[in-house]
């Protein structure tokens, strides 16, 4: 399996290369060179399997350059957790991926990622420092996917002031291997940071430069697991008819992990993209015109993405058509308000607790059935524990949560940050 720049500059190339560099030289995105089909006989048997089983399926075809025993340690090692399903309505279904060691769904990208990147860096002896920005839930995912494996360094950058107090103490207080750069900005500034330091590829030090955010396909590639995994479950519960996923989405990453699998045949009926105000990518599935613009901050602030990385995948995998696009994906955009609304509604009529970027892929779900009465069960993806964001659930729903075991330890913990312009030079002076 050989891999390609999204944006044509390199046309193929192995997998560590695509790992251990994360963005391409030319500054575009990697994908795979072709996208194998699952065998009938294998999703057939998916009911049966466990998680472990799905993910090592569905990713060996990529992964020729890792001995089968190494992958199936990789992938035993990093999913050790559940993937409960709720059923909140007869068609309606919300799949819970946030109950890993950082309560995201961002756990499933990074523990992969990790143990991947570790397995092609220990036998060149080689130091990298990883690159992440973060909107809230990815840094904290990385750092503890991370943490204390040799050879590695973890800066992570985040917008001050613009994550749950929850989120910044998971993202400040690890120490070790792990730097935590406070930047004065938004989202969009720390992922622009990102990828200037990408492009510098070596630093002063001598230590190599990579991602570990989505645009990294080690990120990425496991991301299509839990689709599978989760059509599985509805057959497990006697649902026959395929699923359409409604995807909290902000740098789109969840979502291109989804059309990966259906691109693999994971039976998936389609996509709904659920974002925030920020909504340039609804935008385009309704005008053909993608307008990048300054992110606005909202209550679901991991989605507060204002120009998506993934999105040049998407176009890379539609051969740049909307209309094609379209036939698999509608956007729907959900405000604040109906995000509170929504919180709301959902404890009041199924005595269930969900974070905003929850809330928000509920709400889409809704209008998407209001406007779209065809049969067939909507997943929504529930990316976050509603504890992360303690304040915003309480305020909607006057019920006091108690925090999970891993939360009250880390608010505990003393933040140790490091205060950054919105400068590469200073980020990199903290890197060197």
């Amino acid at each position: 399996m050989k891999f390609h720049s999204t944006r044509g500059g390199v046309s193929s190339i192995r997998l560590e290369q695509a790992i251990v560099e994360g963005l391409a030289p030319d500054g575009g995105l990697y994908l795979p060179n072709r996208i194998p089909k699952l065998s009938k006989q294998f999703l057939t048997a998916l009911p049966s399997k466990k998680y472990w089983q799905v993910a090592e399926g569905m990713l060996q075809p990529f992964m020729a350059e890792v001995s089968k025993q190494r992958l199936r340690r990789i992938v035993k090692e990093a999913f050790t957790f559940d993937v409960p399903m709720k059923q909140l309505e007869d068609d309606l279904y919300v799949v819970e991926l946030f109950h890993g060691p950082t309560l995201s769904f961002k756990d499933f990208g990074a523990r992969f990622f990790a143990r991947l990147l570790q397995s092609f860096i220990e036998k060149e002896k080689t130091q990298v420092n990883i690159i992440v920005a973060t909107s809230g839930d990815t840094g904290s995912a990385v750092a503890s996917g991370f943490l204390d494996i040799p050879n590695i360094h973890v800066y992570m950058l985040y917008p001050q002031k613009r994550v749950s107090k929850l989120q910044e103490q998971q993202l400040t207080t690890y120490g070790h291997n792990i730097t935590a750069l406070e930047v004065l900005g938004k989202f969009d500034d720390c992922q622009k940071l990102a990828k200037t330091a990408l492009a510098m590829r070596q630093s002063k030090s001598g230590a190599y430069l990579s991602s570990a955010n989505s645009i990294n396909l080690g990120r990425l590639l496991p991301q299509s697991v839990y689709y599978a995994y989760a059509t599985a479950e509805l057959k497990r519960q006697g649902v026959e008819e395929q699923p359409r996923f409604v995807v909290p989405s902000g740098n789109f990453g969840n979502l291109t992990g989804g059309l990966l699998a259906k691109r693999m045949g994971v039976p998936i009926a389609g996509f709904v993209a659920a974002t925030n105000a920020n909504n340039v990518v609804p935008s385009y599935l309704k005008t053909g015109r993608f307008k990048p613009r300054v992110s606005k901050a909202t209550l679901s602030n991991a989605m507060d993405v204002g120009n998506p990385s993934n999105f040049s995948r998407m176009l890379a995998l539609y051969q740049h058509k909307r209309s094609a696009m379209a036939k698999d994906i509608a956007g729907i955009a959900v405000s604040d308000a109906e995000t509170i609304a929504s919180i709301t509604a959902i404890y009041k009529r199924y005595g269930y607790l969900v974070d905003p970027h929850t809330a928000v892929g509920i709400a889409a779900a809704k209008t998407y059935r209001r406007t779209h009465p065809e049969k067939g069960p909507l997943v929504v993806l529930s990316t976050a524990h509603p504890a992360k964001f303690k304040a915003t659930v309480e305020a909607a729903t006057h019920k006091r949560m108690k925090l999970p075991r891993a939360l009250a330890l880390v608010a505990k913990k003393k933040k140790k940050s490091v205060v950054v312009g919105n400068s590469i030079a200073e980020v990199m002076a903290v890197v060197r």
